[in-house]
Formats: structure tokens, sequence, C-alpha cells
């Protein structure tokens, strides 16, 4: 019922982005509408991150940094080694991505295409750990998928970075939110991407939302599931679209 629910909430989310400058766009292509997914997989992943595996988030860095001051203070439930090893492989993640940038030259499609590939491999290494004998709560287990999930963000984090796909960073909504006060009408701006910027709250709140349904109701293995399908399907999509000669397909920063 809860993973019915959650392709309920999955499809509606499909027919806002369409009306929502998540069609046809010929400056980024079908881009906007795979980054609005990752979006989506970064709000589940960060949901089973903070309420599994000891208030700490895989995806969203500047929380961790946070978290960390909190640990050194002694706050309690927030841990030292946890922060650090979500961070340094949050990390070694986007160097990776950055690295891929490199050696796949410069077209886009190809580039998300290998980029969610890697990331669903991690994401799918960490759901056979949450699915193995091993005490779910043990701290082998529980530092493993920490290092899997943000190696996955990394390097999601710097696919978009490089894809430079204006308000779809897929982790970071701060700017986002700023953006769509500082540059409205209203603050004497010219608001631009409004619908995109508005997409990429929606989809980290409606991930965040269905991860922690999901994993209060049926349990971590089942948000993670969510996360692997979507990123499948994702990875299949720009792997359609990593041969395209469109004008969009060219110019991996």
């Amino acid at each position: 019922m809860r993973l019915t629910n959650a392709g309920k909430q999955m499809l509606k989310l499909r027919d806002v982005a369409s009306t929502i400058e998540f069609g046809k766009d010929d400056k980024h292509g079908p881009l906007p509408r795979l980054l609005l997914v990752l979006t989506v997989v970064t709000g589940v992943v960060d949901a089973v991150s903070f309420l599994k595996l000891g208030h700490v988030f895989v995806a969203n860095m500047t929380g961790n940094i946070v978290f960390l001051g909190f640990a050194v203070a002694d706050a309690t439930d927030f841990s030292i080694p946890t922060s650090l090893v979500a961070i340094a492989a949050f990390l070694a993640g986007a160097l990776a991505g950055g690295r891929l940038a490199l050696s796949l030259g410069r077209h886009r499609g190809r580039y998300l295409a290998v980029a969610t590939l890697i990331e669903t491999v991690l994401v799918g290494a960490a759901l056979v750990i949450s699915l193995s004998p091993l005490h779910p709560n043990g701290e082998i287990s529980r530092y493993a998928l920490i290092v899997l999930l943000a190696l996955a963000m990394g390097t999601q984090n710097a696919a978009a970075r490089r894809l430079g796909v204006p308000g779809m960073t897929t982790t970071v909504l701060t700017l986002t939110l700023t953006g769509l006060a500082a540059d409205s009408n209203f603050a004497g701006g010219k608001q631009s991407q409004i619908g995109r910027k508005l997409g990429a709250v929606g989809g980290m709140f409606l991930g965040a939302a269905l991860g922690a349904v999901l994993v209060f109701h049926s349990g971590l293995s089942t948000a993670l599931a969510l996360a692997l399908a979507l990123l499948v399907l994702t990875s299949i999509a720009a792997y359609q679209q990593s041969t395209s000669s469109a004008n969009w397909a060219g110019g991996v920063s």
C-alpha cells in the first residue's frame, strides 16, 4: 500500500513538472526533468540517513557542518565521526564526479548517463547491505551505508554542477529559495526559472516526505528501494539521450 501511494505521488510530480517549465527546453533538453527526479532521490536518501543512520545527512553537507559543530559542543544525538565520514565520502564522490566529466568529453547526456549509473550501483549496494542478515543498527553496516550513500550524493551533486542547469542543483536549496525571493518582482528583480525552482523545492519536499513515510512504516530498505527505482529510471532515460546530437547535449563545463 505504501509503495502504491509513493507511485501515485510520483505520477503527480510528473504531471506538475510537465506544466512548470519542465517541458521542451532547447537549451537544456530533458536535463531539467531528469535532475528533478534526482532531487526527489536526494530527499529520500537524506530522510533515510537522518532518521535511521544517526542524525547525519548524506547529501546536505551544510547540515553536516552544523551537526559537526553541535557534536564538538557535546550536544546529544550528534557524532563527530559520523559527520566526518559523511563529509569525506561526499567529497570523494564529488571528486569522482568531477573527474568523470574530464574523461567523458563534453556530451551532457552521456555524462549524466554514466554518473547516474555509478550512483545506481552505489545505492544498490546500500540496499543489499540493508537487507543483509547483519544487524541493521550495527556500527559497521551503519557506516557502510553512510559511505555508499554519501559517495552517491557527491557524484550526483558534481554532475548537477557540471551540467549547469539553472535552479537544479539536486541537493542544495538555500540559493534556490534565496533566488525565489531576492529575484522576485517584489524585490525589483526579474524572476527567471520560477517554475524550475519551485519544482526543485517541491521535489525535495516530496522525496523527504516519501522517504520518511517509508522508513517509519515499511523500513529503511523500502525507502532505499524507492531511491534505487528512481535512479534506474533516470539512468535509462539518460542513456537514451547519450548519443543525442541536439544542441543541449554539448557544454559540460
